[in-house]
């Protein structure tokens, strides 16, 4: 039984104060009007799968095809697109807006985005070689990676060999981080830990594959009460501020 995901912003980092006073690091992701779009259906496109928008963008920067997609299905024209497959109880209606709710405090998501591209990298900073000795018998290569070849059969190197070339700038998945905090007004969302990208990338945020679901998890989905105006201010960090000053005033 799996359900949609949802599409997000990542803001930055902060940090969040727990009742005993020990502090957690979390990544601040933020909703933008995440909407069902199209629904896959079994017999006419051979899968079952729930397509999402995320983000506002102006119409004429949408070009003809794209324009007439969003109004064949009474939707604003958004800036993202994706699509999670889900079963066939899970199927959201067509215009219906999700919300922070979908995930409840202490549930694990995987988060997916794409890391920050490093460039072309040498083999001690994309593999972790220590490199060769930096005195006696090593002259102006200190940080290469040493032999890579092989005796005259195979006489090749093999496919998949740790070497220097492009790093970073690939999707990448981040297993089980845990839900700290969720903010109803600001559609924001608190994870534990680190999240793939840079500040301002777009990540796809899933019900974990190796922790179960929360039973309290709302189910197909958690969505946004109609005519709901949400709160967009973009103080989100400042998180570690009003922790502190909330602990003082409970502790008063």
């Amino acid at each position: 039984m799996s359900r949609c995901g949802l599409i997000a912003r990542k803001l930055g980092m902060s940090r969040i104060f727990e009742d005993d006073g020990s502090h957690k690091g979390v990544t601040v992701l933020r909703l933008e009007e995440v909407q069902v779009v199209n629904v896959r259906e079994k017999g006419r496109d051979g899968y079952v799968a729930v397509q999402l928008g995320s983000g506002s963008v102006k119409p004429k920067k949408v070009n003809k095809a794209m324009r007439g997609y969003f109004g064949s299905k009474k939707v604003e024209p958004k800036a993202h697109l994706a699509e999670f497959r889900v079963s066939e109880d899970a199927v959201l209606p067509v215009g219906s807006r999700l919300s922070v709710s979908h995930y409840v405090v202490g549930q694990h998501v995987d988060v997916s985005g794409t890391s920050i591209g490093k460039g072309f990298a040498g083999a001690m900073k994309r593999h972790n070689f220590s490199g060769l000795r930096a005195t006696h018998g090593v002259s102006i290569s200190h940080r290469s990676h040493g032999s890579t070849g092989q005796n005259q059969d195979p006489g090749r190197v093999f496919r998949g060999k740790k070497m220097a070339g492009q790093m970073g700038a690939k999707r990448v998945t981040i297993q089980s981080l845990r839900v700290v905090k969720t903010d109803e007004e600001r559609q924001l969302i608190y994870v534990e830990g680190a999240v793939p990208g840079s500040a301002g990338g777009i990540v796809w945020i899933r019900d974990s594959v190796k922790k179960a679901r929360p039973s309290e998890a709302p189910y197909p989905g958690g969505l946004l009460e109609e005519g709901k105006v949400l709160d967009k201010g973009e103080d989100v960090g400042g998180g570690e501020a009003r922790e502190q000053e909330s602990r003082k005033e409970g502790g008063e």
